[in-house]
């Protein structure tokens, strides 16, 4: 939940900086789509096994920090709202990263509507592919 009111706070700061300086922030530069595949590796490499030790321990608020994780991760690399035309070729880093959430919720608990019986198959093999892109 901390995590949560933090980029809520951020969120308001930008939206005051914004309006008081009368004009939009600067965006920073994208990185190099071609840096994606070895940047998503290193997030799921730094996620994946906390993710399993949450779920040994049945810990749900591990995911909600993960959750801001990855979508700071996903606005960094400008495919949290919309497709980026520039990781299309790595289409199955976006989908490790998007899905990795899900998948360990899903292991968490099962029973739940969204945990479709190839969600985890998928997973696996958009990883593969990932790292595979990766070197």
């Amino acid at each position: 939940m901390k995590a949560l009111n933090r980029l809520a706070s951020t969120a308001s700061l930008a939206a005051l900086l914004v309006s008081y300086g009368g004009g939009a922030l600067s965006q920073p530069a994208r990185p190099d789509a071609a840096q994606f595949p070895a940047a998503a590796v290193r997030f799921l490499d730094a996620e994946l096994p906390p993710m399993e030790a949450a779920i040994a321990a049945r810990d749900r608020d591990f995911f909600e920090e993960s959750m801001a994780r990855t979508v700071a991760f996903s606005e960094d690399w400008g495919f949290k709202a919309h497709a980026n035309p520039d990781l299309a070729p790595y289409a199955a880093c976006t989908d490790a990263v998007s899905d990795y959430v899900v998948v360990g919720l899903c292991r968490l608990m099962p029973a739940s509507s969204v945990c479709e019986p190839a969600l985890a198959t998928r997973f696996e093999a958009n990883v593969r592919s990932c790292r595979a892109s990766a070197r």
